[in-house]
């Protein structure tokens, strides 16, 4: 049984890039494109101009997901391998120093010191420089950041995500589409809200809340603005 849990928690965080990077770009998209249709409604277009703004939202909100994704983990990559690169010239370099910084680290975490000279020597000597990069830099071989994953799972996630206020807008009477839009969009942030709480192990309750209050400010003062915005002008 305690391998198996083990295991799960192993693969959860195997697949936490990926998934932090979806819940995001769908968390964004439904804020961003219902709160735009929202504010163009509000300004009061006609209900193409409502729906061609929310396609140019959809496009263009991908793209900026993909991208800013890409930049912000692309940095990441960068200065995890450059701290790999780092610590395999000093291993090179330094061996002996190296190998007491190891055991130092394990008594530190409550080892007795020859026992923690023990582990270093031979951990040193299965994967010299994965148990620095594990034990010294806090990383893992298979959960170095993944610039193309996140761009890809971000900017399909919004792409998708996008399409739930934009169909409701076209299947709903227009003269309730934007309050349907509204409620579907705020029901759905509150389910990703909660998936988000549970993926991160906080109460599913208070997340679900905080992004369903985050989304419906977002939604009111984007309304508000188009009102006012749409307002004639004597």
């Amino acid at each position: 049984m305690k391998q198996s849990r083990e295991s799960g928690v192993r693969h959860l965080s195997n697949r936490s890039q990926w998934l932090r990077a979806a819940v995001l770009g769908s968390e964004d998209a439904l804020v961003s494109i219902s709160s735009l249709m929202i504010g163009i409604a509000a300004a009061q277009a006609p209900p193409r101009a409502v729906l061609v703004a929310g396609i140019a939202g959809l496009v263009a909100g991908a793209m900026s997901m993909a991208a800013g994704e890409y930049v912000s983990v692309s940095s990441q990559r960068d200065s995890e391998e450059a701290d790999i690169e780092r610590e395999r010239h000093e291993l090179h370099t330094e061996p002996e120093a190296e190998l007491a910084e190891l055991a130092a680290i394990y008594t530190r975490r409550g080892l007795d010191h020859k026992l923690a000279v023990e582990v270093a020597h031979q951990l040193t000597a299965h994967d010299n420089l994965g148990s620095h990069m594990r034990d010294e830099l806090g990383i893992e071989t298979h959960a170095l950041a993944q610039p193309w994953l996140a761009a890809w799972v971000s900017g399909v996630s919004f792409a998708v995500s996008a399409l739930i206020p934009l169909v409701v807008l076209m299947i709903t009477p227009v003269a309730v589409r934007i309050p349907v839009v509204a409620v579907v969009s705020l029901a759905s942030l509150t389910l990703l809200g909660a998936f988000g709480g549970h993926l991160g192990g906080a109460p599913r309750g208070r997340a679900a809340l905080r992004v369903a209050i985050g989304g419906g400010l977002a939604m009111a003062v984007t309304a508000g603005i188009g009102h006012l915005l749409g307002a004639p002008v004597a």
